[in-house]
């Protein structure tokens, strides 16, 4: 049976990874770059997920990827805002998993009893949309021809993303396995029986 404070340590822990998750989404950390010339001098660059920052360009930020980076290479910009959009949405499942935690927490012993399954499920959901995205990243850093140049790495907003989702499948094992194994919550206190004093 799972307990209030089960749920509790749980909601504490996930909101914890949905910061992470949309700290991801809002630092352009996804892949960098860096590189120092012969005369000292660094060269960075660093892609997020709608925007891209260079050390040399000015502004130094320009959102990302836009009309020019997509001219040569359409199935690099599709597959780049798929995941942009995946980790977007990723982020409604975790509103809507937030709210499930405060319904089933705040809804009595009968709702903490089998509401661990519906969090489950929105937290596994949570996970496979957050590890679709990251895939498609990975993927795209594997594989397209502007990363083959030595130098490009995976960066800390994918690691984020990485965390954020295996963590949400370690939650929803916690609750499962709390569901399981801890016994089941008394809602009163058994009264002494005044002829076995």
């Amino acid at each position: 049976m799972t307990r209030q404070i089960v749920y509790s340590v749980a909601l504490s822990v996930f909101v914890f990874t949905t910061i992470l998750t949309i700290v991801s989404i809002l630092t352009p950390h996804w892949v960098s770059y860096s590189v120092t010339a012969d005369t000292g001098s660094t060269f960075t660059k660093s892609i997020g997920l709608h925007k891209s920052c260079s050390s040399v360009d000015d502004p130094s930020c320009r959102p990302f990827p836009n009309d020019d980076d997509c001219r040569d290479d359409q199935f690099f910009c599709s597959m780049w805002r798929s995941s942009g959009f995946l980790i977007s949405f990723a982020t409604i499942v975790e509103l809507a998993t937030l709210i499930t935690f405060l319904v089933v927490m705040a809804g009595g012993k009968y709702k903490r009893e089998t509401g661990w399954k519906l969090i489950g499920c929105f937290l596994i959901a949570d996970a496979a949309v957050e590890f679709a995205s990251m895939g498609i990243v990975a993927y795209l850093f594997d594989n397209d021809s502007q990363f083959a140049i030595p130098g490009w790495s995976l960066d800390w907003s994918w690691i984020l993303c990485t965390v954020s989702a295996s963590v949400s499948v370690l939650i929803a094992a916690s609750l499962a396995a709390s569901a399981w194994l801890l016994p089941p919550e008394d809602d009163y206190e058994y009264l002494e029986d005044p002829n076995d004093a």
